[in-house]
Parts: structure tokens; C-alpha cells; sequence
């Protein structure tokens, strides 16, 4: 082999282990994996768990606290499951929530200090930031059925129309209902062009799912979620992406 050959061999070498390292290095360790499974028939979104197509979707729960002290279980417990379509992924998530509270009416303003559902979702699992870009989408889900993240202008914006969300109170607990539009990393804040994405068996996504607890204080007082996350990341899912984890489209 010539020394140009070699030298091509080993720069080629070089190429794809730093691509390898790229990709291992687009996701935090210790992500979790969710295989969701298809729906046959879209779920009802009315915040009630009986419709049928919730049945073989296993629950994922909200255990890490990413802020705030210890909580009770009757303060706060939380789970979710998701299904999909080719059209949307619909998440239903059963809250316990001793006190729910909405401080802050303006919707744009202080909306995650409000009791509220954000659901953390990245299109091709790619990773990565996402604080000022649609990389991925952050939805704060208000009490209210409004999904709340920040544009690429830097200020919070209204994507209610990406989302169908309801809750309802069942005893001591909630059971919040939401399906979702699937947009790309080239989606155009106030566009009218904005096309989802159709779903297919397969697919790999980023999903994370975490919840604002407020018992009636300025600041919320809990934030917990569904993915581990170690110390200096505790609070940074609506800018880095690689904290979320897998969710898979089984067949």
C-alpha cells in the first residue's frame, strides 16, 4: 500500500471514530428505552384511561427529582404510557397531585412555576441542544390544555395547535390525556408551510416526560422526571436534548 493510501486509510480511521464518538456523545448514560405500541384506533383524548387502546402500553414512571426537597407520595406521584398512530403519539399520564395550582394566568409568563405536564419531545433523536432552535420541542402543559416552549426568536410562544390535551379528576388523582403533532428540526415559527411528520413502525424518537409541582408558592417547589440526571444537568432538558430517552414505534 502507498503512503498516499495509508495515509487516506488512517484519515478515514480517524473520520468515522470521531463520528461514532459524536453519536455516543449526543445522549447522557443511563437513558431509558419505552417501546410504544401502534393504536389501531386513536384514543379519545377526554381524560379518561378506559379506552382500549391504552391496554398493552406498559407504564413509565416519574421518579427523579430533579429539584426541590423530598416530596410525599400523596404530594406528588406520577406515571405515564404512550401510544401512536401514523399521524400523532398520544401520551396518558396519571397524576397524583395533592394541590393544583395556577398562579401565573398570563400564559406566557412564569408558566413553569404552575402546576403543569412538560413533555419533552426530539423528532429523530438526534440529540444535542435545543434552547433557541426546534431541535426538539419542550411543551409545558398547563392546567389550562395550553403547551407553552420558547421560540427561536428567545421568547415563550403559544404551540397549543401542535397539541389536543385534557385532564379530569378521578378521586386522588388526575388523568391527563394529550396527543401530539411530530414536527422536524426545520420547522418555521409562524409559517403556515409547517407539515407533521407521518409515523412509521420503527421510528426512534426522544421522548421525556416531567412534572412541575406547585403547592401554592411563588416558585414551583418539585420538578421530577422520567430520566436520571446527575449533578449540573439536574434542570436542563428544555436546552440539552441527549437527557431525554429513547421512545421506539413498535408494530
Amino acid at each position: 500500500m502507498s503512503i498516499s493510501a495509508r495515509l487516506m486509510t488512517a484519515l478515514i480511521t480517524i473520520a468515522m471514530s470521531h463520528v461514532a464518538t459524536a453519536g455516543e456523545a449526543a445522549h447522557h448514560p443511563d437513558r431509558s428505552r419505552y417501546l410504544a405500541p401502534h393504536a389501531d384506533v386513536a384514543p379519545l383524548i377526554d381524560g379518561e384511561d378506559g379506552n382500549a387502546a391504552w391496554a398493552n402500553a406498559a407504564w413509565q414512571e416519574l421518579q427523579y427529582n430533579w429539584l426541590g426537597p423530598e416530596y410525599t407520595p400523596e404530594d406528588f406521584s406520577g406515571r405515564y404510557k404512550v401510544v401512536w398512530t401514523e399521524e400523532r403519539i398520544y401520551l396518558l399520564a396519571e397524576i397524583t397531585d395533592d394541590v393544583l395550582y395556577d398562579s401565573h394566568r398570563h400564559p406566557l409568563q412564569q408558566y413553569w412555576d404552575d402546576d403543569c405536564l412538560e413533555i419533552f419531545i426530539d423528532e429523530d433523536f438526534s440529540g444535542g441542544e435545543h434552547h433557541y432552535n426546534h431541535n426538539a420541542f419542550a411543551y409545558h402543559m398547563s392546567l389550562d390544555n395550553r403547551a407553552i416552549d420558547i421560540g427561536t426568536d428567545k421568547l415563550a410562544r403559544d404551540y397549543t395547535h401542535h397539541v389536543e390535551s385534557r385532564w379530569r379528576q378521578h378521586g386522588d388523582k388526575i388523568i391527563w390525556e394529550v396527543a401530539i403533532d411530530i414536527y422536524t428540526d426545520e420547522y418555521v415559527d409562524g409559517s403556515d408551510e409547517n407539515t407533521p411528520v407521518k409515523l412509521t413502525a420503527g421510528k426512534v424518537m426522544g421522548l421525556m416526560v416531567a412534572y412541575c409541582d406547585n403547592d401554592r408558592s411563588e416558585l414551583r417547589e418539585n420538578f421530577v422526571g422520567s430520566e436520571i440526571t446527575y449533578e449540573g444537568k439536574t434542570d436542563q432538558g428544555y436546552i440539552d436534548a441527549g437527557l431525554f430517552g429513547e421512545l421506539k414505534l413498535d408494530d
